[in-house]
């Protein structure tokens, strides 16, 4: 009767313990992102902005290295207040460089906004998806396999297509709903 007792005690603490076992899933953010394409349509939006950005600053600085070698080659020939408004000019014309590059690249600058902007909205949307995912399959944990975070995977507890789908149908619901 001892041993029925600890054999049933063992055997409930087992059932519990592998019923209550944490589902863990896998997703990979980077590739739904690149299946949206109001996301691609975002990101050549920002990478345009970019590259005018970085055309305003190469002409900038192309004046900059214009008027610093015109300088260099006419120290000797300026005097006293001139030397010192060129030399100024050609600081004052480098300040500005680095300045622009701190504000649109730095950082804090103007171009991690504008990402952060951008991957903002998609990313709730991934999540909200994320979540309907969840809770449909039981999964207790998800990683982001883009975030280094995991070693190694199967790809049967890969739910990224799942969230993706999720994503896809409620893209076409709205499609429908603007035809209409």
């Amino acid at each position: 009767m001892k041993n029925f007792k600890t054999f049933f005690t063992l055997a409930v603490i087992l059932l519990f313990g592998f019923s209550n076992a944490q589902k863990i899933g896998v997703i990979d953010t980077q590739y739904i992102l690149d299946k949206m394409p109001q996301y691609k349509e975002a990101e050549a939006r920002l990478n345009s902005q970019i590259d005018t950005w970085e055309q305003e600053i190469k002409g900038v600085q192309s004046q900059y290295e214009q008027k610093k070698s015109a300088f260099e080659s006419e120290k000797v020939l300026l005097i006293g207040d001139q030397l010192k408004l060129r030399e100024k000019e050609v600081l004052d014309l480098e300040k500005s460089i680095q300045t622009t590059l701190s504000l649109r690249f730095g950082k804090t600058g103007e171009i991690n906004q504008l990402r952060a902007n951008l991957v903002e909205p998609f990313q709730d949307q991934i999540y909200t998806a994320l979540r309907a995912v969840i809770a449909k399959n039981g999964l207790g944990i998800v990683f982001d396999k883009n975030r280094d975070n995991v070693l190694s995977y199967e790809p049967r507890y890969d739910y990224t297509d799942k969230v993706l789908a999720v994503l896809l149908k409620g893209t076409e619901k709205e499609k429908k709903t603007n035809k209409k």
